[in-house]
């Protein structure tokens, strides 16, 4: 189990909490500095069985400055979103948890924490 967090995060910082708790085994990826590639980021979606906009934090100021809300939200524009994600990490929404069975959630809540160690 992998979890990509922003350690400046409140919901990251008690989704660790909750993990070293349970004593779960995970790893985790600061995903600012370690950012994800444009496949990464399609892999988790797929795993979230989300689209990109799904995912993006978009009253962060990157997600202004692009436009974001006006951007279209549909099957053409996925992979202009992908590539908005990678290049400005702060738009993704955290912590996700990629979880064994191959799936992932985005674990802001301690139910979501708890439903991916089920997992």
């Amino acid at each position: 189990m992998e979890i990509w967090i922003n350690p400046a995060c409140s919901k990251c910082r008690s989704a660790v909490r909750l993990l070293d708790a349970e004593g779960a085994d995970y790893t985790v990826r600061r995903y600012l500095e370690d950012v994800p590639s444009p496949e990464e980021i399609r892999a988790v979606l797929d795993r979230l069985g989300l689209e990109p906009w799904d995912i993006t934090r978009t009253q962060e100021a990157d997600a202004k400055e692009l436009g974001l809300k006006d951007w279209p939200r549909e099957p053409e524009a996925r992979e202009r979103w992908i590539t908005a994600l990678a290049e400005h990490p702060k738009l993704i929404q955290r912590p996700i948890i990629t979880a064994e069975d191959g799936t992932a959630v985005v674990a802001r809540t301690d139910e979501a924490v708890r439903d991916a160690m089920g997992r």
